[in-house]
């Protein structure tokens, strides 16, 4: 893992875990992910993708195989694939967006809400890179992919209102808290 700050320290268990946290162990995210690359994980965690260097030496590594997991702080999952591709120059975007839709495996976006004894509970938006995901990513058709997540729950994919929806008809939130964080429009993008 690279973390800034390790929030959680993993134990070896059935498999080696290495931690590196950043500015402790490592100068940044990305130096930590070129040194990783060397070692043949299995699996990298990257903290959080913040910058452009992050982002493609992850790209590159899930290139070459490693399943690459990390955060991106985002309103919903058709965000995260934006603020990715609008890290770099627009002469880069057709390059990113082309890595994305080979290298990605799927999208999650998570909100806790109130439900009903005052716990939270978790509302879950899934993007899952099908074909005609991967096509939409890679034609720059990002405004699609909200639509393809409506129609897309045997793919596993729902969106945030799905997700909303569900919860309340289980009873685990208020129609208050259901509607608080609803999704007005039906295509968010145009």
């Amino acid at each position: 893992t690279i973390e800034d700050p390790i929030e959680f320290m993993h134990l070896n268990k059935r498999c080696v875990i290495e931690q590196r946290e950043v500015g402790q162990d490592t100068k940044s995210f990305s130096n930590a992910l070129r040194r990783v690359l060397r070692q043949n994980p299995d699996v990298i965690l990257v903290g959080e993708l913040r910058d452009r260097e992050t982002v493609q030496t992850a790209l590159t590594a899930a290139e070459t195989g490693h399943l690459v997991l990390s955060t991106l702080h985002t309103n919903d999952a058709v965000q995260a694939i934006d603020r990715i591709v609008d890290l770099f120059p627009e002469a880069h975007h057709r390059q990113i967006r082309s890595q994305l839709s080979l290298t990605l495996l799927a999208v999650l976006c998570q909100r806790l809400v109130r439900g009903k004894e005052g716990r939270r509970v978790l509302a879950l938006e899934v993007l899952m890179n099908t074909q005609a995901v991967s096509n939409q990513i890679r034609e720059g058709k990002v405004a699609l992919l909200y639509g393809t997540m409506e129609v897309g729950r045997k793919e596993g994919m729902q969106t945030m209102n799905q997700a909303l929806d569900e919860l309340l008809r289980a009873k685990k939130i208020e129609p208050r808290e259901h509607d608080r964080y609803l999704r007005r429009e039906s295509s968010p993008r145009s």
